[in-house]
């Protein structure tokens, strides 16, 4: 039961950063309506490879340390600080990002393997030159305490949060290149970035009481 309960939290506070627009996002949003989603999910692959290198320097700068240790700890409350600040952070600017809409008169060139690869490069190095990514995945690294500190469960983890990644980049840009679901998108955005921002404060907050308490 403990296990499944912070998996769950891990990965809830994963996915609704994922949720929440940034740069990458509004690369696969540009890619998408000026190429087609079929180059844009060159881009998606592009992101999601970055993740997965980040992915795997967090878990190994953690895999030394040993749990409970004040370095340990000290690692998690940053990564809760971390959580924390970003949820402020979405809250705060929740609405200013803007997605334009498409006005279809623009011609789309045709997907080919040229400029999949392109879109791939972009992707990722928008992603790798993140320094939110870093910091945000050595933030979720750190919390995983217990058996799910063990190499099998970091590769899990891994694997599941690169999965989410690019599976979630490949939908968004296969859905914005509809007109209805990037309108109804921008309307719910503002409220979408509050309810995630709000969402990873108190996951910070309980974290940080967990390691107070101890």
């Amino acid at each position: 039961m403990l296990r499944m309960q912070q998996f769950l939290i891990i990965a809830a506070a994963h996915f609704l950063a994922l949720l929440s627009p940034g740069p990458d996002f509004f690369l696969i949003a540009r890619t998408s309506l000026s190429a087609g989603w079929r180059v844009a999910s060159g881009a998606c692959a592009g992101i999601a490879l970055a993740n997965g290198v980040f992915i795997v320097a967090a878990f190994a700068g953690t895999a030394a340390l040993r749990p409970n240790g004040p370095l340990f700890i000290g690692l998690q409350a940053a990564g809760c600080a971390y959580l924390l600040y970003l949820g402020v952070l979405f809250v705060r600017h929740a609405g200013r990002g803007r997605l334009d809409l498409p006005d279809g008169r623009t011609a789309r060139p045709g997907c080919s393997s040229a400029a999949w690869r392109r879109s791939a490069g972009m992707g990722f190095l928008s992603g790798i030159l993140n320094p939110k990514n870093a910091l945000f995945y050595a933030s979720l690294a750190a919390l995983l305490t217990g058996p799910h500190a063990s190499a099998g469960w970091k590769a899990f983890y891994g694997a599941w949060m690169f999965g989410a990644v690019l599976v979630w980049d490949v939908l968004v840009a296969a859905m914005i290149g509809n007109r209805a679901v990037l309108r109804r998108f921008a309307r719910s955005l503002p409220w979408l970035e509050r309810m995630s921002g709000i969402v990873l404060i108190l996951l910070a907050l309980g974290v940080l009481a967990v390691l107070l308490l101890r």
